[in-house]
């Protein structure tokens, strides 16, 4: 099932129209879902920083400028390569549940599902500490250099766009419930409209206590004392200790395996980024190319790869420091070779967990954005809220929106390796990817998407080694998702396939033949942001793409 001749590559990827443009530059590029967010990293880029400090700049603008999926109440993941040392780091900037929190906390007030809104749901943030994390080991610049853009959108406004007001429509009656949110994200109770601006006074004075104060100042300052007296007040469970004992995990190399003779990295749990792995693993034998792209075989291929990744991750994954995750086999060649004979080619099936050599003991609203500066150090950066807006909870006078993680992604099933325990992390859908080619970053790329990340992140890497596409065409192709994933709250439903228009009649067709529930949209879907960098190292031209499903650029310095 080897992989497909140049003529079939050349073909697929002339199927894909882009409306728009892929960017191309010998300096540096930034992708990201903000405008604004992307100008600022490029600032910096043009003021001599490097990726690293680039990519601080971006996160905080955005967590300013994309309110309802990322913030200072939110949480990181990174993949990052230092050209100089050739060395490639992972991060997990995730929080973890209060210590006063187990399963039994939850039962007691007769649920059988974690709640979602308000300070209950949400984890420490550890979005901040991220930052500062990232300069200390790679960055030349200071925290308090690269936070003055965020600091003057937030203090001076900004101007909200049409895409961006439709979350703040869907999302209005959430930020209603709490009056510090109310204050700050409606008009008066209104949502706010495109055009409108919106100005954060109290987000920017606590960016101004973090840039003189530096990361000590959100976990153990004034800010962290107001944020922990809200959250309480609230009835949430966190202590000051608690904000102040948070860390940033660091991991080298990142977790990886091969994919028609490239690396593929990804972050390691709590992120559930092993899933990537496992899915190229298993679709490796197929013959993608030749099936030809978004054909009903080769999304049946993956299809099946996705379920029988997510059944494996359902069953077995959970926060390392608490369960003896299975991750070395669940990525493994030989795995894949035993979870890729149960696919059908001709019909569906309900796939459960694979057997393991050994037991095992005892949308969503993100954002995505990626870095590449002159001299090839990169990024692969992805933070989010979890749901829009997160839990829709301001911690009193902070401005800070903190997220709802803790409510999105534990279970109260009774062992569950995801089942909420005090100081537990939930298990995160978020990831983010690079691919290597001869030892160096080729492809630097991630969406956000809650459970969709998995898939639409498989689908453009494919689209680029599979089937020949730039970097605009493999973001912008038409893409499938399916549900259900590992969202606690929509487990049990019944199996959909939603399509991207673009693939024929007849194969869709093909696809309902063999057992898929299946919907076709009337347009490109909602939710992704996909973006991707590629590389030439010889040349040193970036080619990059940005999804167009969202706003935002690629744009270079």
């Amino acid at each position: 099932m080897c992989q497909g001749g140049a003529n079939m590559v050349r073909d697929s990827a002339s199927q894909v129209n882009t409306g728009r443009s892929t960017v191309y530059t010998k300096g540096g590029v930034v992708a990201s879902i903000s405008p604004l967010a992307a100008s600022a990293g490029l600032g910096v880029l043009a003021d001599g920083g490097n990726a690293f400090d680039s990519a601080v700049a971006v996160a905080a603008t955005e967590a300013v400028t994309v309110p309802s999926g990322c913030g200072l109440g939110g949480e990181p993941f990174v993949i990052m390569y230092e050209a100089k040392t050739g060395r490639v780091f992972g991060m997990n900037g995730s929080g973890k549940a209060p210590l006063a929190a187990n399963r039994d906390y939850f039962v007691r007030q007769g649920l059988d599902k974690m709640p979602l809104d308000g300070p209950i749901a949400a984890a420490i943030p550890g979005e901040v500490h991220g930052w500062a994390a990232i300069l200390d080991r790679l960055g030349t610049m200071p925290l308090a250099r690269l936070l003055q853009p965020a600091i003057g959108y937030a203090e001076d406004g900004y101007a909200v766009s049409a895409k961006s007001a439709t979350g703040f429509e869907i999302l209005n009656s959430k930020l209603n419930q709490f009056p510090d949110s109310a204050a700050i994200f409606t008009k008066n109770g209104a949502s706010f409209r495109a055009g409108d601006v919106l100005v954060q006074k109290n987000l920017g004075r606590t960016l101004r206590r973090v840039a003189d104060g530096g990361v000590d100042e959100f976990y153990r300052g004034e800010t962290a004392r107001e944020m922990v007296r809200a959250i309480r007040a609230g009835g949430g469970l966190y202590t000051e200790a608690e904000f102040a004992a948070h860390e940033t995990t660091w991991y080298e190399p990142p977790i990886s395996t091969t994919y028609r003779g490239h690396t593929v990295y990804e972050t390691a749990p709590p992120s559930q980024g092993h899933l990537i792995l496992q899915m190229l693993n298993i679709l490796e034998d197929f013959d993608l190319a030749g099936m030809g792209f978004y054909s009903a075989e080769s999304v049946h291929a993956m299809l099946e790869a996705k379920s029988l990744a997510f059944a494996d991750r359902n069953r077995y994954m959970g926060d390392p420091d608490f369960i003896a995750n299975p991750l070395d086999e669940l990525i493994s060649k030989p795995f894949a070779d035993q979870r890729r004979k149960l696919i059908d080619p001709i019909s569906t099936t309900v796939h459960e967990p694979g057997p393991l050599a050994a037991p095992i003991p005892g949308d969503d609203n993100t954002s995505y954005f990626c870095v590449v500066d002159k001299d090839g150090n990169a990024a692969s950066f992805i933070h989010s809220l979890s749901m829009g807006f997160g839990g829709g909870f301001v911690a009193g006078t902070t401005g800070v929106l903190l997220n709802n993680r803790v409510g999105r992604g534990f279970s109260l099933v009774d062992g569950h390796p995801n089942v909420i325990e005090g100081g537990k992390r939930t298990m995160h859908t978020l990831n983010a990817y690079m691919v290597f080619k001869d030892d160096k970053p080729w492809l630097v790329g991630g969406t956000p998407g809650g459970d969709r990340q998995i898939p639409w992140n498989v689908q453009v890497i494919s689209n680029v080694i599979d089937h020949g596409m730039d970097a605009q065409q493999a973001v912008e192709a038409p893409r499938w998702v399916s549900t259900p994933g590992s969202d606690p709250a929509s487990l049990d439903d019944p199996l959909l396939v939603e399509l991207d228009p673009g693939m024929s009649v007849i194969d869709v067709e093909k696809l309902r033949a063999k057992g898929h529930k299946v919907n076709v949209k009337s347009a490109l879907g909602q939710g992704g942001s996909a973006k991707l960098i590629e590389i030439d190292f010889e040349s040193g031209v970036k080619t990059a793409g940005s999804d167009p499903r969202s706003d935002g650029h690629a744009a270079t310095v």
